[in-house]
């Protein structure tokens, strides 16, 4: 990989950097009482898959398990949703957790943490080390479960989120990574730091649609520039058609991903 691009980050660079700039009246803590709101409501619709508690720190918080329906699974992919929702939104969260286990992968689909309705991209950064032990629990409970090769799927802020995780761990625990629509931020709240594409060694998946947001292309258009320099696998794919949130395009987001996942070449978990 080059270490020169824009997008690489030296290894001291983490995302605690970025919240130091941040003004003090800026930083925020995670709306636990509206993440209870949304894990009571998301878990009485749950139509597919099993709620499962989960733990990171003192706090326990929802995932979404659900098993692969063909033995022995490919593995299992860890999923990570956008901004102020929840495990089971209807637009690619919930598409792809149910569509992977007819594909031979189980996914759990994770509780990242949220604000208020009203914040921003700037509020978002100071939580963004609180999803560092909920991607750990995940892990760790996939890992319980048998499963020794695991995917990190991510959206949005999921993104940034999985950033600060991959700043603070490294890639050792994770087989391959797919982010979906990275690089949104809010107007006039541009990335103060670039992610730490120097310490993603495992295959790489960059997805997003052609009509997603400016600042989404603009990396997507950086990233084409060294994806070649990063492990071959690494691929890049647009959804023709598609949007930020892939209204209406759900079940081809889901088909590159599984085509994506088909190419990588590893033997399948002994679960």
């Amino acid at each position: 990989m080059h270490s020169n691009n824009s997008l690489s980050l030296l290894p001291v660079a983490t995302v605690f950097f970025l919240i130091s700039l941040l003004p003090a009246n800026a930083l925020a803590a995670a709306d636990l009482a509206r993440e209870q709101r949304l894990a009571e409501q998301t878990i009485d619709a749950i139509l597919d898959g099993d709620p499962v508690d989960l733990v990171a720190g003192d706090h326990t918080f929802l995932g979404i398990f659900m098993d692969a329906e063909t033995a022995p699974a490919k593995g299992a992919v860890l999923i990570l949703h956008g901004r102020g929702t929840h495990p089971d939104w209807s637009q690619v969260a919930n598409p792809l957790r149910t569509a992977l286990p007819a594909d031979g992968w189980a996914t759990l689909s994770l509780q990242m943490p949220v604000l208020a309705k009203d914040a921003k991209f700037y509020d978002y950064v100071a939580v963004f080390p609180d999803a560092i032990p909920r991607i750990d629990a995940g892990i760790n409970y996939l890992l319980a479960q048998g499963f020794e090769r695991i995917i990190l799927v991510s959206h949005s802020c999921g993104v940034h989120m999985s950033m600060a995780w991959l700043s603070a761990r490294g890639d050792t625990d994770i087989a391959a990574y797919v982010g979906i629509g990275m690089g949104a931020t809010d107007y006039k709240q541009p990335m103060r730091s670039p992610f730490p594409f120097d310490r993603l060694t495992v295959p790489f998946l960059n997805i997003h649609g052609s009509n997603d947001y400016p600042a989404v292309l603009r990396m997507s258009g950086e990233i084409e520039t060294f994806i070649c320099d990063m492990h071959p696998a690494s691929r890049q794919v647009t959804v023709q058609g598609a949007d930020h949130y892939f209204d209406d395009h759900n079940e081809q987001l889901s088909s590159a991903i599984i085509t994506w996942l088909a190419t990588l070449t590893a033997p399948p978990d002994s679960r």
